[in-house]
């Protein structure tokens, strides 16, 4: 029996995000007879929410004024908000920080048809390497999703891959990323432009760079990933 209600959702809860500068990110239905923990726990559907560029900053950085003592401050907004959320829906609010870690990228991979660019980051074909998922809402009923069809990988036309010349210290690699090296470079003198005005290598892909993460949300997200 189609469900009139489980139909409409996805439209629902992309105006109930848009005052926070969240967005939708695409979702999909559980695989029958799929046997993960989140299946045997009754959820069928899931929604992927999150943000392009700087969208959430002004609501972000309002919050913080009135939670200035938060350890974590955007994964603390981002599960006030999507709690609140998920209650009008009657659904469950879950996130990338919470462990048991769940599979976000592979959910992500599968709800937006995106691929990693060499850096590891999913990378979109209009918003480069600038955006991010904060949380997603599980369903215990099946909601309906448009089909996507397989998106353009703008790393494969990509000449050079300028993302993997630019760190200075050449954390990036075919073997992976060492984080190590990148933080210890963060901490070091030479490594202040990094700090301050953001990732070299990511700020080298030429994609979606209109999308860029404007300077304070910038030096934010740098200086969380400094103090790990």
């Amino acid at each position: 029996m189609r469900d009139d209600a489980a139909v409409g959702m996805p439209d629902q809860i992309a105006a109930a995000l848009e005052p926070y500068g969240l967005v939708q990110r695409g979702g999909f239905v559980f695989d029958e007879g799929n046997a993960s923990s989140l299946s045997a726990r009754g959820f069928r559907s899931v929604v992927l929410i999150g943000h392009h560029g700087s969208s959430i900053w002004p609501h972000f950085t309002g919050w913080r004024q009135d939670h200035p003592d938060v350890v974590d401050p955007l994964d603390q907004w981002s599960k006030d908000v999507l709690t609140a959320v998920a209650a009008e829906f009657d659904a469950t609010a879950v996130f990338p920080s919470d462990r048991p870690y769940l599979p976000f990228q592979q959910w992500a991979i599968r709800a937006e048809n995106l691929r990693p660019s060499p850096l590891g980051i999913l990378i979109h074909p209009l918003y480069g390497l600038w955006h991010a998922y904060r949380g997603a809402l599980l369903f215990d009923r099946v909601l309906e999703f448009p089909r996507n069809g397989p998106q353009p990988h703008p790393c494969d036309d990509c000449q050079g891959k300028p993302c993997l010349s630019r760190c200075p210290v050449h954390a990036f690699s075919d073997g992976g990323y060492d984080v190590v090296r990148c933080r210890g470079h963060l901490a070091s003198d030479e490594g202040q432009a990094c700090l301050h005005g953001g990732c070299l290598a990511r700020l080298a892909c030429p994609v979606g760079r209109e999308h860029n993460y404007n300077a304070p949300q910038m030096r934010f997200h740098m200086d969380a990933f400094a103090k790990g």
